[in-house]
């Protein structure tokens, strides 16, 4: 029973349509903005081309992650 409730809980918070817009924003944000990381920090900002795909890349996987959540919670299909 307190599984139920807590599973009511966690996905009441995903029922406004701000949260669900904010949330599909910032996936396209982390999906599409990891590899212009990239270049920002190693062409603009002379950062070690090693960091800069580091954090691109794991910039590009929080993205994939949340889509692969935006999915799996049916926020978007």
């Amino acid at each position: 029973m307190t599984e139920e409730k807590l599973e009511n809980k966690s996905t009441s918070r995903l029922d406004s349509k701000f949260v669900k817009a904010i949330l599909v924003i910032f996936t396209a944000l982390f999906t599409f903005g990891g590899p212009y990381l990239v270049y920002v920090l190693s062409h603009l900002l002379d950062i070690n081309f090693f960091a800069s795909m580091a954090a691109g890349s794991v910039l590009f996987i929080v993205g994939l992650i949340l889509v692969w959540y935006l999915i799996k919670k049916q926020i978007i299909t």
